[in-house]
């Protein structure tokens, strides 16, 4: 793999809000814009926005990836999750994030896409964006830090 950056530090850099670029089992490249981590069950979770078309995902639609460890290297990857329930889960997660993050009750900023079974979400471009993933790497970096301890 010809990849000079780490996509895993540069999801967990609060301060990094450049494009994270991913590579397929043929080595091809997509670049995503992050949404937010969020931590569930004992993983992270990362909601992430294609930049680059991608087969089956809409331009206004976000994926989920699960951070794992590869047993033999040790190494960590991401995996796209096709799990309903955890979808649901760890995208409820978010827009609760969201909502208290703005002090909203009634108003959600991210819309659920349930039209197929693929692991995507419908999200808006805003300037709030980068607020949701400062709370959300916060969240996710803290809950990273109780487990080590």
């Amino acid at each position: 793999m010809n990849k000079e950056e780490n996509p895993i530090e540069k999801l967990l850099d609060e301060n990094d809000n450049s494009p994270i670029v991913l590579y397929d089992e043929q080595d091809n490249s997509m670049r995503f814009e992050q949404v937010a981590l969020i931590p569930y069950e004992e993983k992270l979770y990362a909601l992430l926005k294609p930049i680059d078309k991608m087969e089956g995902v809409a331009d206004d639609e976000a994926v989920i990836f699960v951070f794992e460890e590869d047993a033999e290297s040790g190494e960590q990857y991401l995996r796209i999750i096709n799990n309903d329930k955890i979808i649901d889960d760890v995208f409820n997660i978010y827009l609760d994030l969201v909502k208290e993050d703005n002090g909203e009750t009634t108003e959600q900023p991210v819309k659920k896409e349930t039209k197929s079974k693929s692991a995507k979400k419908e999200t808006k471009s805003t300037k709030k964006e980068t607020t949701k993933k400062e709370t959300a790497k916060k969240t996710a970096k803290t809950s990273s830090k109780s487990k080590k301890n």
